[in-house]
């Protein structure tokens, strides 16, 4: 089911130059959200942004009816996102697509830039379960990084950055995390990231899920911008099949 609120916005942090939360607040109650699905949000008054804007789901309060996002400013749209004020209102459509995997028993979530921002979730999801999960979070500096502290709380956090400011110096996939024995690895990211990990799982046998960034307009399948190519289904779109999937399905 998918709902079209206004949610108010509880609070607004920024997060480095280039990040900032969104803590959203629903005066209903929230409906079941699932670790990996993302939201659609209105921004109105920008021309080249005609569909809204899709941003994955950081963290969920059902106690306090509030959803998170973390977004980064990569366009007229999220700029202008960026300069709304508490107690400001969107219009957001969610929860959109599908979800990842939450019953294994010794998963691994691999991490880097904005993609880091929805295995918080993951994460606490599964620790709610008794399942505290290994994250692997990657970026270029250590500038770059955000909220290291609150994944900690629920997970084994490892970090890689590519400076070595923080850290094991290097690509996510030369972490020392990755000789460990884990029943899944759980991906989101940019693309070449997240198929350097599935390549890495598949030489292991390991089952690898990762979570798309396609460009995702409608969130319902009707524009068809974020259409991707699959192994057994053809070309279907992200938004509606995904955004996570299978790595060995996809046709990188």
């Amino acid at each position: 089911m998918k709902y079209q609120r206004e949610l108010v916005v509880l609070r607004k942090e920024n997060l480095n130059p280039a990040c900032f939360l969104l803590e959203l607040k629903s005066t209903d109650s929230l409906c079941e959200i699932l670790p990996g699905q993302f939201v659609n949000i209105l921004v109105k008054d920008v021309a080249e942004r005609l569909l809204r804007r899709p941003i994955s789901i950081h963290d969920v309060d059902y106690n306090a009816n509030t959803i998170s996002v973390v977004v980064q400013k990569i366009g007229l749209a999220t700029e202008k996102l960026s300069l709304i004020n508490e107690s400001d209102k969107l219009d957001v459509v969610f929860p959109l697509g599908n979800s990842f995997p939450t019953e294994e028993k010794r998963p691994l979530l691999v991490g880097g830039g904005v993609g880091t921002a929805p295995l918080y979730y993951l994460a606490k999801t599964y620790y709610n379960k008794g399942i505290k999960p290994a994250v692997l979070i990657g970026a270029r500096t250590k500038d770059q990084l955000f909220l290291i502290d609150k994944y900690k709380t629920v997970a084994d956090v490892f970090i890689s950055t590519e400076d070595g400011s923080v850290g094991e110096k290097g690509l996510v996939t030369a972490n020392s995390v990755m000789n460990e024995s884990f029943s899944a690895i759980l991906t989101c990211g940019p693309t070449p990231m997240m198929k350097a990990v599935a390549n890495m799982a598949q030489e292991r046998q390991i089952s690898c899920f990762v979570s798309l960034e396609n460009r995702m307009a409608c969130g319902i399948g009707a524009c068809l911008c974020c259409v991707t190519e699959t192994k057994s289904e053809g070309n279907v779109c992200v938004c509606t099949k995904g955004a996570v999937f299978r790595a060995n399905e996809i046709k990188w």
